[in-house]
């Protein structure tokens, strides 16, 4: 847990450094970051003290001692694997609960803490959010990253859209820390603004105003960002902030979104294309059936006007079709990937608790097989399972979320594999056999040699 918690503070420094934090706000960020490495760090320190446990057992003879006594393997791990039950259980509630209230007030606390400096919040090549402003710049640079290039602001609005745009060559942010403004310096630039009209005839004719300055002086408060609640909760829907019951209901409201949006795809191309209204007042049965194409004949009827009309209105309704399909793909693909994403995060809770088994399976009967125990080669054989576990479950995830095979699959796959080993590993140490044994591929052989060479004797 040290080390993987060490780490998250690496992943998440810039967010922290230079901000000023009192002691409280990162105790909190670390308190909030800690359940959500249990999925990882459970199911290792289970495998890690299994094989060194069982491994210092068979390495001191203990086991010896307990077949002298009539205590068999499966007699000594009966109790044990009682309480790693009991670990499976406490596992699966722990993800339900409590990883989906840290997770909530993580994401809450990191979104908070943004606000905190915001003049540090501006990162290049993307719109940021300050004040009442949107910025984005391609770089910056001075001491203190005062100094802005190729600056692009859209001022926020009561009405939706970028009706005020401002665009400049370079710009210098000058604050001070005892004031809740912030200046905004900008040289050689272009001011764009919409002018909002109240009548649909002076609408139409979409008045705006453009200038061009030297030098423009832009006040930004921040009155409303220096009070910053860290412990504000805004985000509570994510897929890894809801336990089981949250998940299913979100789960059903995609996919009946889902559903909807591809019913709603179908009506509106045959509402455009006509086929809704084609048979509305004709029987099928009463037409007589054509011998010939008169497909043709039609469109002779037909001007040359009148033919580029209707070529032109059937290629701008297939345009409009195809746009509507892309749009609605794309619309589609998001929400199944999200779905994707719930999907496995529900099954997620279910696996944290049977690998917790599985794994306790594999390092027990490992241990007791390679006879090592302590911090040396149990480490190394634990970390490599371990790894390849994880690893599994991460390719299988990134495969399920792009659809490539079902949610179900990419959250147990790793599960899957770990199993049929457990069984392997088990059965070889009750039975007191090694890792491998090559005697039924060997024996054979050596019999057959040791029968030609008695012939040969003979």
């Amino acid at each position: 847990m040290f080390i993987l918690l060490l780490q998250t503070i690496w992943l998440f420094i810039s967010e922290l450094a230079g901000k000023d934090l009192d002691a409280s706000v990162i105790f909190k960020f670390l308190i909030y970051a800690t359940p959500r490495l249990m999925p990882m760090v459970l199911p290792l320190t289970i495998l890690l003290t299994s094989i060194m446990t069982f491994g210092n057992f068979a390495e001191n003879y203990e086991f010896a001692a307990m077949k002298s006594s009539g205590i068999s393997l499966q007699r000594a791990m009966k109790y044990l694997s009682g309480v790693i039950v009991l670990l499976a259980i406490f596992a699966f509630l722990f993800s339900n609960t409590v990883i989906p209230a840290s997770e909530r007030r993580f994401v809450n606390l990191r979104k908070n803490l943004v606000k905190v400096k915001p003049a540090m919040v501006i990162t290049p090549n993307q719109f940021n959010d300050l004040g009442d402003i949107n910025i984005k710049v391609a770089d910056k640079h001075g001491d203190n990253d005062q100094f802005l290039t190729d600056v692009i602001i859209h001022q926020k609005a009561v009405l939706p859209g970028n009706s005020k745009v401002i665009k400049a060559d370079d710009g210098e942010l000058i604050g001070n820390k005892d004031s809740d403004l912030i200046t905004l310096v900008l040289n050689d630039g272009n001011y764009y603004e919409e002018v909002q009209q109240n009548t649909l005839k002076k609408r139409e004719k979409v008045p705006f105003v453009k200038t061009y300055f030297k030098k423009y002086v832009l006040n930004i408060d921040l009155s409303e960002l220096s009070n910053v609640d860290v412990d504000q909760q805004q985000y509570s829907k994510g897929y890894n902030m809801l336990n089981v019951v949250g998940l299913q209901s979100e789960i059903d409201t995609i996919s009946n979104f889902v559903n909807n949006e591809v019913e709603y795809l179908i009506d509106d191309i045959d509402r455009r294309n006509g086929i809704i209204n084609l048979n509305r007042n004709m029987k099928i049965d009463s037409v007589e059936k054509s011998v010939s194409d008169t497909v043709h004949n039609i469109f002779n009827d037909f001007s040359h006007q009148e033919k580029i009309q209707v070529y032109t209105q059937a290629g701008t309704m297939v345009e409009s079709i195809i746009r509507k399909l892309q749009n609605t793909e794309n619309t589609v693909s998001r929400r199944k990937r999200a779905l994707n994403k719930y999907e496995m995060s529900l099954h997620d809770k279910f696996v944290l608790g049977v690998s917790c088994i599985l794994l306790f399976f594999v390092g027990a009967p490992l241990g007791a097989i390679i006879r090592k125990g302590g911090m040396g080669l149990p480490i190394v054989i634990g970390v490599l399972l371990f790894l390849s576990f994880h690893f599994i479950g991460i390719f299988a995830k990134n495969g399920a979320e792009e659809g490539g095979i079902p949610p179900f699959l990419g959250s147990w796959l790793s599960t899957f594999i770990i199993f049929p080993l457990s069984i392997f590993l088990t059965y070889r140490a009750t039975t007191d056999q090694g890792m491998f044994s090559l005697d039924y591929l060997i024996r054979p052989i050596i019999n057959l040699i040791k029968k030609e060479t008695g012939k040969e004797k003979k």
